[in-house]
């Protein structure tokens, strides 16, 4: 049976020497990005922040005056991401249905999370309406992930797609996805993964 808390985890606590590698240049690639909206006193909105594991980082990067708040609609993944990074806020919400006013946050980042997503359209619209000023995308860059994936025995039964993952995206189809609602203003391709600095629609 799939279990999303455990495969959130499990990419973190069960990466090994590459894996982690991987990782860490995955994160370059979104502080570069996010960097220049780091600001004093802006807000940031994390969706989709599962155990808090990128909130960590995140939370890191930030200015002291700056805010946060992380969101999922996982309560055990919540539990976890708020006992992982004490005095952060965290809040169940949808991002169907983001429960902050139009044009409320600088800055939201959302990793790893619309290829989970049986309305990834439906979610852009939010993000969309909730952004002042920019949007941190990342999702699996297909089929490169698929590929890996089978090539280390992992997934061979479903030829290498991640279980949970029901969208897919190479970078030319994720940018072509996120068009009616951003423009794209930066693209980052750290193996295997697509992330996008969007800046929202008027």
């Amino acid at each position: 049976m799939h279990d999303p808390d455990r495969e959130f985890t499990g990419k973190y606590e069960e990466a090994g020497r590459i894996g982690g590698m991987l990782l860490d240049r995955f994160y370059s690639a979104v502080h570069r990005l996010l960097a220049p909206h780091l600001r004093e006193r802006s807000a940031l909105l994390e969706v989709g922040c599962g155990a808090g594991y990128s909130s960590q980082r995140l939370l890191r990067w930030l200015p002291e005056s700056a805010s946060f708040l992380g969101s999922d609609v996982g309560e055990t993944l919540l539990e976890k991401a708020a006992a992982r990074n004490p005095g952060a806020k965290f809040a169940r919400q949808s991002v169907y249905e983001l429960a902050l006013p139009d044009k409320s946050v600088d800055v939201v980042v959302m990793l790893e999370v619309l290829e989970h997503l049986e309305f990834p359209e439906r979610a852009l619209v939010e993000l969309q309406r909730v952004s002042r000023e920019a949007v941190i995308l990342s999702t699996p860059r297909e089929p490169l992930w698929r590929f890996l994936n089978f090539c280390r025995g992992k997934y061979v039964r479903d030829l290498g797609n991640t279980p949970g993952h029901i969208q897919h995206w190479s970078s030319r189809g994720l940018c072509r996805q996120v068009q009616a609602h951003f423009e794209v203003c930066d693209v980052a391709r750290p193996i295997p993964w697509t992330v996008l600095s969007l800046k929202p629609r008027q």
